[in-house]
């Protein structure tokens, strides 16, 4: 059995990012360094990063995501960027959207945990839960896939001129460029590199932000959604 590297303390930056959500931002810490690593959700040597190259990596993203809307977290595995955005911001509605159990389970318990009202667990693919998730003004996602293929998952569930704001590396520029085609055909209208973080993570966190217009997802997924959309209503009305 592999021993995990002991969890640094929390550096004062997240006291200042997390405010009076400190206590339970050093809880989802704790709870990552023993059960997330058990469970095989964190890698043991990232046990020591945790703070600055996951936790606050992830709530920095805060920055760019608007007031009061809804958010659809992709992949949200261990609830990164899902967790630490939530315990930031109150004012969002966040669901974590995960398909492995062992993960919604641990989601699930740090959720109740903390007494994370605003957040729901959703155990399932993003293409699955097309026309059953209502539509979000956000979808986030940070490490999932090549930004083409996390495009294709995110996209389509977002409302009209929603968002999708992934967490990326340095690769993102290269990225974005390379899925600039594919992007079109999804119905962005507007995409940009964006960092965030200043002042609380060096380097800062890279953001692919991607704007879609009036068909999230293109002209397919619009088919999709209307026919998902009229099952529901005949289901229903059984």
């Amino acid at each position: 059995m592999t021993e995990s590297a002991e969890l640094p303390p929390a550096p004062e930056q997240a006291r200042a990012v997390f405010g009076e959500r400190f206590t339970d931002a050093v809880r989802y810490a704790e709870l990552l360094a023993d059960a997330g690593v058990q469970r095989g959700l964190i890698g043991p040597r990232e046990v020591p990063r945790l703070w600055e190259r996951h936790i606050l990596n992830c709530a920095v993203l805060s920055e760019v995501v608007p007031e009061g809307v809804t958010v659809c977290d992709v992949g949200s595995g261990a609830g990164l960027p899902g967790i630490p955005l939530a315990l930031v911001r109150p004012d969002l509605k966040i669901t974590l959207l995960e398909p492995l159990l062992r993960r919604t389970t641990f989601l699930t318990e740090v959720v109740e945990l903390l007494g994370l009202d605003h957040v729901t667990v959703v155990r399932g693919r993003a293409e699955e839960v097309l026309g059953k998730l209502t539509p979000v003004h956000v979808v986030t996602a940070r490490a999932v896939a090549p930004l083409d293929r996390l495009a294709a998952w995110g996209v389509p569930l977002l409302r009209p001129y929603g968002e999708m704001l992934a967490l990326k590396g340095d690769t993102a520029e290269e990225e974005l460029k390379g899925a600039g085609a594919a992007l079109s055909k999804l119905g962005a209208v507007e995409t940009s590199v964006l960092h965030v973080g200043e002042g609380v993570v060096d380097p800062l966190s890279t953001v692919v932000r991607v704007e879609v217009g009036e068909s999230p997802g293109g002209v397919r997924f619009a088919a999709k959604r209307a026919k998902a959309a009229r099952t529901g209503r005949t289901r229903r009305r059984r």
